[in-house]
């Protein structure tokens, strides 16, 4: 099982991004898992087939975010999900709204999706919020930057959700230099800094990390 280590005064990682990443075959048995009957074999086999693998550590609690970057493509959706199919991983993930029209939002919502209407951001912070609250067991996955093309400064949505639930975050990395999906390492949120602050210091773990499309991050 992976352990959480624990967590410096200042926020910092509780699994340092310098350690050895390990391949990631199994979740803990606390963190949200789905049967896998047949989602496991296909996702495990399309890594393979495209000479992806899944490395790092994935806290073994029942409540988490995930934020995973650099978004540069609509080719990293199908790389996440063979891994999470690979995995058994349970999670709600946020898109946006117009991605769950007919007929691609049955699948969407089938897959754990969530759709979001940016225009009220503050009401999707506090729902997400609530279900943490509520639910026994959550892992939300969101992706910072919220669009495929380059910008300047990630959204600070997942931040709030993460400090208002009391939840950690687990940085992930689908990494198109090296063909990895990378988990780790697990940050908590630093409330004695600025958002800005804290967001800069977690998109420093993706300094090493290539895109699809290097010229969008």
């Amino acid at each position: 099982m992976n352990r959480m280590s624990t967590a410096s005064a200042s926020g910092g990682p509780l699994t340092p991004s310098s350690m050895p990443r390990p391949a990631l075959r199994q979740l803990g048995a606390a963190v949200p898992q789905t049967l896998g009957w047949l989602s496991r074999p296909i996702g495990t086999l399309a890594l393979r087939l495209r000479g992806w693998r899944v490395e790092g550590e994935i806290p073994d609690i029942p409540k988490f975010v995930i934020i995973v970057a650099p978004h540069t493509s609509n080719w990293d959706f199908p790389v996440g999900l063979a891994a999470k199919w690979s995995l058994r991983l349970k999670v709600t993930f946020l898109a946006k709204d117009s991605l769950f029209r007919p007929p691609l939002g049955w699948f969407m919502r089938a897959v754990g999706g969530m759709p979001v209407d940016r225009s009220a951001a503050n009401a999707m912070v506090d729902r997400t919020t609530h279900a943490f609250r509520t639910r026994r067991q959550m892992v939300l996955v969101v992706a910072p930057e919220g669009t495929r093309k380059k910008v300047d400064r990630w959204r600070s949505g997942f931040w709030h959700i993460a400090k208002n639930a009391d939840v950690p975050i687990v940085c992930a990395a689908i990494d198109w230099g090296r063909k990895v999906v990378r988990f780790g390492p697990t940050l908590t949120v630093n409330p004695d800094v600025s958002v800005d602050a804290d967001i800069a210091r977690m998109r420093r773990e993706y300094s090493d990390v290539r895109g699809y499309d290097p010229t969008q991050q």
